[in-house]
This record gives C-alpha cells, structure tokens and sequence, in this order.
C-alpha cells in the first residue's frame, strides 16, 4: 500500500487562500515559505512539491486572480448598444473587485502588472473590454485610439474601486460617483452624436 498523499489539492487550496490573503495584507517581503505553510497548517516542502516554490505560488494567486477577473468580465453579454455593454462591464469589474478584495489588491497591487501596451493574452481580462471599444468604434459612437480609451477607463475603474475598498467614501456617495464618473469617462471619448445620449442615460433615474 503507498503512503497516503498529504500534499494534495486541499493543501493546495489553503495554501492559495493564505498566501493571497497575506500578499493581499501585509508587504511581500514579508510573505515567505515558512510564514504561509504555517498558516496554512502545511509544511514548507508542500510549497516546494506543489508550487515549486514561492515564486510558483504568488503565480498561482495572480492567475487565480486574473481567470476570476476575466469570468467575471467574460459572462457580460454584448448588446447592441456597445456603451451599454462597457458600463455594463464596468459594473461586473466593480462587483468582482468588491467580492474579491484580496483578489482585487494582489492584481493590482503589485504583483500583478498592467501593461496597456502589451498584446491582450485569450484569458486576459483587458480583452472584453477591448472587444467592446472596437465594436464603439465601429459603430462611430467612441474615437479615439483603443488602448487609449482602455486605460482610461481601466484608470477610473481602478480607482474607484480601490477607494470603495479602502472605505474612503459612504454607500450612497460610492453609488453616485460610479454611475457619474463612468458616464463622463465614456463621454470624453464619445463622439458628438452619442454625447448627448450618454448625457440622457446619466440622468435617468
């Protein structure tokens, strides 16, 4: 009879959720082998057999958070109005990021780079937004250059997300910048025809 497996996808999975939780809160320096094995009641050579080592596992937790992000992004339907589908992306991005914290500020704390200039992977989660943009302006209803307009909104999405988590401002206020910040994100790329109806939308109740 062979011995029992003790590093198996259990294991692993604590170990994934302890080190996202600690790179998530405390400085990377700080997030070593030994410290995120005795969190997750694992012994360091589990880190090395399923993970390779520390290296490995902050590559687990980034990947864990970008195929997490790109689902989320992913499951927004297109329409056929692609301004609706962008604020529509923005609010999945906001949802993910609010139900992922940890997840959320790994990503985009450092571990994980954002690379406005790079070629969007297949699971990249900039790639429905970008999808999106090329359908607006196809449909004459953005301009401007793609990757432009996709940093742009990435920059207000981002922040408004990391101040909603930091607890920086109340719900209702959290609330009324999202909706009017988005909208006049979108109508500074929005050419003059869709301007005034991204006005309309933006004060509709």
């Amino acid at each position: 009879m062979g011995r029992p497996r003790t590093n198996d996808e259990t294991v692993k999975e604590r170990l994934v959720v302890c080190a996202t939780e600690m790179l998530a809160t405390r400085p990377r320096e700080s997030v070593t082998v030994r410290a995120v094995a005795a969190a997750a009641e694992a012994s360091t050579t589990a880190v090395y057999s399923l993970f390779g080592g520390k290296d490995g596992l902050i590559g687990a937790v980034r990947d864990r958070a970008v195929a997490g992000l790109f689902q989320e992004l992913s499951a927004v339907r297109s329409s056929a109005d692609p301004l609706t589908d962008l604020y529509a992306l923005a609010v999945a991005y906001r949802s993910w990021g609010r139900g992922h914290r940890h997840l959320y500020t790994v990503l985009f704390g450092g571990v994980q780079s954002f690379d406005p200039s790079g070629e969007a992977g297949a699971s990249d989660p900039i790639r429905p937004l970008l999808a999106a943009i090329d359908r607006a302006l196809t449909a004459s209803v953005l301009d401007g250059e793609a990757t432009s307009i996709a940093l742009s909104i990435w920059a207000t999405l981002h922040g408004l997300v990391t101040l909603e988590l930091a607890g920086a401002l109340d719900a209702a206020t959290t609330e009324a910048a999202f909706h009017s910040t988005m909208h006049a994100t979108l109508r500074g790329w929005a050419t003059p025809a869709a301007f005034h109806t991204l006005r309309q939308a933006e004060l509709a109740p």
